[in-house]
């Protein structure tokens, strides 16, 4: 679980993710080697939720959460070196948007277009972009694989406990990272105006960070 504090430290915590699973490790028992792993495969489920629009209010370039996350997936790009990354937009349902590939360039160009309205259906379906990313890794059973979720976490709506659990089991590492701050922030609605809830009061999103720290553990 990494908490969102400031870009430049959410920037090193992706990284630390990739030097993580490349680190030298030693095998065996009595006689033990340290090999080298290399080739990993990093599959992202990004939240493209309409309360990922929310502004971070401690951010002096105004970004929202969405730009600040693809920021971070430029960052996490850059340094991945024999390896393979895809990415899972979910809000509502979760759906691929890049397969599993070694092509960083066409990666990192997709991310620009990525925005809400690619998912019909609003909600924060994190147990289904886990199964979904679960299921889109190459069979090579000696590869490193991990699935790094960014999310608000709002709106949580199925067993995503459950969802990396199973992920787990089957030896897949997960990493979320819980984006946002707990001043909250307004949903813009494209119009000029912000959401607003049933009694016409601005609706402010704050991250559920106990769904990060649960999905993690």
């Amino acid at each position: 679980y990494m908490p969102w504090v400031k870009i430049s430290l959410e920037m090193l915590a992706i990284a630390l993710v990739v030097v993580m699973l490349a680190r030298p490790r030693s095998i065996g028992s009595s006689n033990q080697q340290v090999v080298n792993v290399q080739g990993i495969e990093v599959m992202v489920a990004l939240d493209v939720s309409n309360s990922m629009l929310a502004s971070s209010t401690d951010d002096p370039q105004g970004i929202n959460r969405l730009q600040k996350a693809k920021q971070m997936l430029e960052k996490l790009i850059d340094k991945l070196g024999n390896d393979k990354v895809g990415l899972i937009v979910f809000a509502g349902d979760a759906y691929t948007q890049i397969p599993i590939t070694a092509d960083f360039v066409s990666a990192k160009m997709f991310l620009g277009n990525i925005n809400p309205s690619m998912v019909p259906t609003q909600g924060t379906a994190i147990g289904a972009a886990i199964k979904m990313a679960a299921n889109s890794f190459t069979p090579d059973e000696k590869t490193q694989k991990s699935i790094i979720i960014i999310t608000d976490g709002e709106n949580h709506e199925d067993d995503a406990v459950g969802a990396a659990q199973e992920a787990h089991d089957k030896g897949i590492q997960i990493n979320v990272v819980s984006i946002g701050t707990q001043k909250g922030g307004p949903i813009p609605m494209g119009d000029g105006s912000y959401m607003k809830d049933e009694y016409g009061n601005m609706v402010i999103s704050v991250p559920n960070e106990q769904v990060a720290r649960d999905v993690a553990k």
